[in-house]
């Protein structure tokens, strides 16, 4: 069994695609319109060009959207993508990239578990969370102070 995030987006699909190819290098590997589709004829003719589908490929991993009809699209809540990445300065490239034209909602910092860790909702309204954890072998005096306050 594999899970995979579906995004939903008001209109911005394609936009939104290619921007996660920019910011995250990933890969659009999929747009399907809504025109040429059976689905054609019970969208409106200004959605005709919207993404009916809408695929990347991320590191081997898989995201998909679409466009939601008119009138559907509600704001993504209860929920955030969260992105693991190797080391401290691609933690702030991936944070600055999504952050661009978004909210940021907490800061990209040093935090007990992380080097680098932040959350973001980016500009078409996708929460993030941009996380480059600490190595699972800290030592005695680290993982004492990093655990102190959860006792």
């Amino acid at each position: 069994m594999q899970a995979t995030a579906y995004l939903h987006f008001n209109g911005d699909c394609e936009a939104a695609l290619r921007f996660y190819e920019q910011a995250l290098g990933a890969e659009v590997d999929c747009l399907i319109p809504f025109e040429g589709t059976p689905a054609e004829h019970e969208a409106p003719a200004e959605y005709l060009r919207k993404v009916l589908h809408g695929r990347i490929k991320l590191n081997g991993q898989t995201i998909m959207a679409s466009d939601c009809p008119p009138g559907r699209y509600k704001k993504p809540q209860g929920f955030a993508l969260s992105l693991g990445v190797k080391d401290a300065a691609e933690a702030h490239r991936v944070f600055e990239a999504l952050a661009n034209g978004g909210t940021v909602n907490m800061p990209l910092q040093e935090t007990f578990w992380a080097v680098r860790y932040g959350s973001v909702t980016d500009r078409f309204g996708t929460p993030w969370m941009v996380n480059c954890e600490k190595g699972l072998d800290l030592p005695a005096q680290e993982e004492e102070h990093a655990y102190a306050g959860r006792r």
